[in-house]
């Protein structure tokens, strides 16, 4: 019981502490939200991280849940490529022992389609790893294209995997990409949270729009929240420290016009748990 008051107590103050330093420190707030506020790094302060938590309270209650995915996207265009250098282990040491598995039953899956798949895209491809990962899995597979929206990390890409002819990195929102460059007979793949940051109004249209395409597979890693029970709420909602979205992804999927044909999942944090989506249209 009294750990329970403490932490509410904690819980008022910071929320006090962080409104008050953005009352009074409007500029680094609006400097915040333009540089996004999705992670916390260690380069920010204690006064910062105060902030970043006032303003993500406030925009949430507000539901204003575009400008929340527009600090999201914010973030990982101007600070994706930190990310990315700091936690660069994270392929040797969560998607090849947590991950990997569902790439062995896209094999399968493929050998029972009677066309062939010519294109593989990863949207929020970060570092690479899980791209040319893929390209080694799949060599029937002559074109794999990495979109992110960092372009300072798909430089370092494109230079790190320059022996790699079947590579191709692209700096983009991936939406706008699918709606320039999308086709038939693509296989889609996010790795660990990447649609987590669309609301789910982009995120519905954004999957019609791949099922237009013609034959596609979509095979979506993400994270949902624990505490999403979707009997209760089949909608999206923000989750974690991040506040990003947990989706319904298999109704969002179905309602876009895919069919599914793998869906599991395993526990990631106390607060969150991976989703593996494996659909075809």
């Amino acid at each position: 019981m009294i750990l329970k008051i403490r932490a509410v107590f904690v819980e008022i103050l910071a929320s006090t502490l962080g409104n008050l330093l953005v009352l009074l420190q409007p500029k680094k707030a609006n400097q915040l939200s333009e540089n996004g506020v999705t992670l916390v790094l260690n380069n920010l302060s204690l006064t910062e991280r105060l902030m970043r938590r006032a303003i993500l309270k406030k925009v949430e209650n507000k539901q204003d849940y575009e400008t929340l995915a527009a600090m999201h996207q914010n973030y990982w265009t101007k600070q994706g490529a930190d990310f990315f250098e700091a936690t660069n282990t994270t392929f040797e040491k969560n998607f090849l022992p947590d991950c990997s598995f569902i790439f062995e039953l896209l094999k399968d899956e493929l050998s029972n389609q009677s066309e062939t798949f010519n294109t593989l895209v990863e949207i929020g491809t970060g570092n690479g790893n899980v791209l040319e990962y893929l390209s080694s899995e799949f060599p029937d597979i002559n074109h794999f294209v990495g979109i992110d929206l960092s372009q300072v990390q798909v430089n370092i890409n494109i230079e790190k995997f320059s022996t790699n002819k079947r590579l191709e990195f692209v700096a983009s929102d991936g939406f706008e990409w699918v709606k320039k460059h999308g086709k038939e007979n693509t296989i889609f793949v996010t790795s660990r949270g990447v649609l987590e940051y669309f609301t789910e109004e982009r995120l519905q249209t954004f999957l019609k729009k791949i099922n237009s395409l013609g034959n596609t597979i979509f095979i979506a890693i993400e994270p949902n929240g624990t505490d999403h029970n979707f009997d209760i709420n089949s909608g999206s909602q923000p989750y974690g420290p991040e506040r990003s979205f947990s989706h319904n992804y298999p109704k969002l999927f179905k309602n876009a016009g895919f069919s599914i044909w793998h869906l599991s999942y395993k526990p990631l944090h106390e607060s969150s748990k991976l989703s593996f989506i494996g659909v075809k249209n």
